[in-house]
């Protein structure tokens, strides 16, 4: 790993690039480092009209429950081994970045990653907003999957909620701190995996709400849809409470 390349100014640098609205879900700017996406690419990979808020509906049942078909223990169900995730992630992503200079010669194009209307991005500590176009159309999918599936057990006004994109091998080292499940061999370093919290969800509107668990079986529902399709792989994390998610490209 280099070390010429602090934390801060990895950040630093990358925010200047979201400034610029590099991809704000289907715009880009010319002659930014990360504008080698085809326009095919942009409008498949994020939604066309991204919005802050969505209206909610009604939540049937008592208590916030819906109904949820039995998939087993998560755990045991999204429990894709590391070395699978990382043969892939090598396979369609970008090399890792060890410094700002390096994100303008990336050898596949990334998408700028924002809060839009089928998913929430979390307030980002160990990564930057960025994810290859195979990994950010997956999360759409993901997104948009969970808020139709909701919609039809009678609920709404939830979406998923994204707390991990791509990081940087000095992130990961400053990660590894705070969390022991880290890995020098994150595939997150790829930009093709990315983290979606299943303690907690974006809520649009506290007066209506869904049991948490329903939520979390709701999400491990539509996570498995993907995964029979060959479009993702996943690993349940326990201690830090997420599905740790990568795409495939198919």
């Amino acid at each position: 790993m280099k070390t010429g390349f602090p934390y801060n100014s990895i950040i630093a640098g990358l925010a200047l690039l979201s400034s610029a609205a590099l991809f704000s879900c289907g715009g880009g700017k010319k002659g930014d480092p990360f504008d080698s996406v085809t326009a095919e690419d942009v409008t498949s990979a994020v939604p066309e009209t991204c919005v802050t808020a969505a209206a909610a509906e009604p939540v049937s049942g008592r208590d916030g429950r819906i109904h949820i078909n039995n998939i087993g223990p998560l755990r045991e169900v999204f429990n894709d081994s590391n070395k699978y995730h990382y043969a892939v992630a090598e396979r369609i992503g970008i090399a890792p970045i060890t410094g700002i200079s390096e994100a303008y010669h990336t050898r596949r194009p990334v998408v700028r990653i924002e809060s839009c209307r089928w998913y929430e991005v979390d307030s980002l500590k160990h990564s930057v907003p960025y994810l290859v176009p195979e990994a950010a159309r997956l999360l759409e999918s993901i997104g948009r999957n969970f808020i139709d599936s909701l919609s039809s057990r009678g609920a709404g006004g939830y979406r998923v909620l994204v707390t991990s994109l791509l990081r940087t091998p000095y992130t990961v080292k400053r990660l590894r701190r705070v969390n022991r499940n880290a890995t020098d061999s994150s595939t997150h370093q790829f930009a093709t995996t990315f983290d979606i919290s299943y303690r907690r969800f974006h809520c649009l509107d506290s007066t209506r709400t869904v049991n948490e668990e329903d939520l979390k079986n709701l999400l491990g529902e539509v996570l498995l849809d993907l995964r029979r399709e060959e479009r993702c792989l996943v690993k349940f994390e326990r201690h830090s409470p997420c599905f740790h998610i990568t795409a495939t490209g198919k």
